[in-house]
């Protein structure tokens, strides 16, 4: 997706770590499908590596064709009580009220879930499920609207599992909602975004929710469902057309079905499937190995930094390299570190000391390659050499989403722009939530002579994503002439209101912080066209980014790596003569690089969005 964030962190909870590791042993335990950490006890890691397996299980059981696995490997660390989490996210008690007895962190390179091992209860580790099923479903599916989105993960969390089978459709804790208010008109409902205040008030986001899995567990379970049939079509069809179509195509007026909710929402007792455990999560059968002090270190060191915790990581790190000097790890975390600080030389040097010392380290290889001049080169042997190490990475993990996208750009320079094309459509299919990947595969349909079918790429983004997104799919849309578009309803860009647009190169950025590392103020200068223009900002703003960047979500920041950036500047009049504006939003888009001047292309592709 083309991500819209605000201020410098956006991650399922927003938290400070410690910068110190247990002073426990930890031990790794491997399950068919996961990694555990801990500082606890090794059968409580088993035990969740297992129920961790179970939800896997569950998931596939339910959709068969699902693709389980991402290119980002999950990583579960589990702390063994409430003094070891409190190091890992000591702000929970830093102030009354919740404390966390588990968090996921969602991630593009790498994720984590953090699970406390004294907390057995179910409903103690349901967020966490309920993120991971967000990370499963958006491996799958381009786009949900975003009540079904938080529907489906509220259902599979609330999995429950024995020793010798799965509870799907378990009652969740949300039901006490019922009773209280009425519920949310089913229209009103489709429009929900995550900008709505539906998600984001707490009292109306707390019936949204919990109407969300209400209106899911019955599209499963109701009556006439047949058994979730109904709603897999549904989701097919949300490729195809908007929401509302697609809901009374297949379930009939909104008005029905929402009468029908309201008597389904006061059932005591709600049908459920259960599944028999399959042998393969037999915890006695993982694998587990005490590891060293510097894998400890350079295990939370890489956490922390991948949480955006730089100053915390970096004590870690840099134990683990004194303990171990040829960990490679260790030396890619330093990297990242390097590069987020914008010490592009050290980065550089590390990433290829990690390289060196664990080949398999494939984000090593692939930063440093993207940092290194080849990445820029049109030189046919550095070019050849560049392809080499994008291929090299997919060998290491082949679902590396970004690797395929830098193949496709690599080709549109070439001029191979079925290859490209080829490329990029593959990546699509490994992150297909990611709304930049589709656009990417739209612009090179446009530089191959297909601009109708590229404006229906632009068209599909542009009315299922908000913001930024929105806007650089309107971009693509209004690059093909209107003769050529599909018919159907007028795209106009996202507005914040009292702000002006104007588009630049990024000429230099300033970040001042404070004695806390906290940003305390951010001028940007852009040059239009020979002219600079300097904008400041008094207060959060937004930041969009194309999802091509081969940085990405992770390792994005609004001080570093953005000279020479093609900019769009949402910006409000200044009281002050010395700048142009306040920024309120700054879009950074990723340009295809310009292609060799060829005969045209006219090998004809399958241009469908379907997968």
């Amino acid at each position: 997706m083309f991500k819209f964030i605000f201020a410098i962190l956006s991650i399922i909870f927003l938290f400070s770590v410690s910068g110190t590791a247990s002073d426990k042993e930890w031990t790794e335990v491997r399950s068919q499908h996961f990694r555990v950490i801990t500082d606890g006890s090794e059968g409580a890691a088993r035990r969740v590596a297992r129920e961790f397996e179970q939800i896997r299980f569950a998931m596939s059981g339910v959709y068969p064709k699902l693709r389980m696995d991402s290119g980002a490997p999950l990583l579960v660390i589990c702390p063994r009580d409430e003094s070891s989490m409190k190091t890992l996210a000591p702000q929970f008690w830093k102030s009354k009220g919740f404390k966390p007895a588990g968090y996921f962190q969602h991630g593009w390179d790498k994720e984590y879930a953090v699970v406390r091992l004294d907390e057995v209860r179910p409903e103690s580790y349901e967020v966490v499920y309920h993120e991971y099923v967000h990370s499963v479903m958006h491996l799958n599916l381009r786009w949900l609207p975003v009540w079904l989105d938080e529907g489906l993960a509220d259902f599979h969390a609330n999995t429950r599992f024995e020793k010798s089978r799965i509870y799907v459709g378990a009652p969740s804790w949300r039901m006490r909602v019922f009773g209280l208010r009425p519920l949310i008109p089913i229209n009103t409902l489709f429009e929900v975004t995550p900008s709505s205040p539906y998600y984001h008030d707490e009292d109306k986001a707390d019936l949204f929710y919990a109407q969300s899995w209400l209106l899911t567990h019955y599209l499963f379970f109701g009556q006439g469902m047949e058994s979730g049939r109904k709603l897999m079509r549904f989701i097919s069809l949300l490729d195809e057309t908007d929401q509302k179509k697609a809901f009374e195509q297949v379930f009939g007026d909104s008005q029905k079905v929402l009468k029908n909710l309201e008597t389904y929402g006061r059932t005591y007792s709600m049908a459920g499937g259960w599944l028999n455990t399959p042998p393969s999560t037999d915890e006695k059968e993982f694998k587990s190995r005490k590891m060293s002090a510097a894998e400890t270190e350079a295990e939370l060191g890489s956490y922390h930094l991948w949480s955006r915790q730089g100053a915390l990581a970096r004590p870690l790190i840099e134990q683990a390299l004194k303990d171990d000097p040829k960990l490679g790890l260790a030396h890619e975390d330093m990297a990242f570190l390097d590069f987020a600080e914008g010490k592009d030389q050290e980065a550089l040097r590390e990433f290829g000391q990690a390289v060196s010392l664990d080949p398999k380290l494939y984000l090593s290889l692939f930063s440093q390659t993207m940092m290194s001049p080849i990445a820029r080169s049109d030189a046919p042997a550095d070019q050849s050499e560049f392809e080499r190490a994008m291929l090299k990475v997919l060998e290491q993990d082949p679902q590396f989403a970004p690797a395929l996208v830098q193949l496709a750009r690599l080709y549109v320079r070439q001029g191979n722009l079925a290859k490209a094309y080829e490329a990029a459509r593959k990546a699509e299919g490994f992150e297909p939530a990611r709304a930049g990947y589709h656009l990417l595969s739209g612009r090179i349909l446009q530089l191959r002579g297909h601009a109708p079918e590229a404006a229906t790429f632009a068209r599909y983004v542009a009315s299922r994503w908000q913001g930024p997104d929105h806007d650089e799919a309107l971009e693509l849309w209004n690059s093909v002439p209107s003769a050529q578009r599909p018919a159907g309803d007028p795209l106009a860009p996202s507005v914040i209101a009292g702000a002006q647009l104007v588009e630049g190169v990024v000429k230099s950025v300033h970040c001042s912080r404070g004695a806390d590392n906290e940003e305390q103020g951010y001028i940007l200068v852009i040059d239009q066209g020979g002219h600079d223009l300097t904008f400041q900002a008094k207060s959060g703003i937004g930041f969009g980014f194309s999802d091509t960047f081969w940085w990405g979500e992770d390792h994005f920041s609004t001080c570093s790596h953005l000279t020479g950036l093609r900019a769009v500047v949402h910006y409000k009049p200044s009281s002050d003569a010395k700048y142009a504006g306040e920024l309120a939003r700054l879009d950074l888009r990723d340009d295809l690089p310009q292609q060799p001047p060829k005969a045209e292309d006219k090998t004809a592709e399958k241009t469908s969005m379907s997968k």
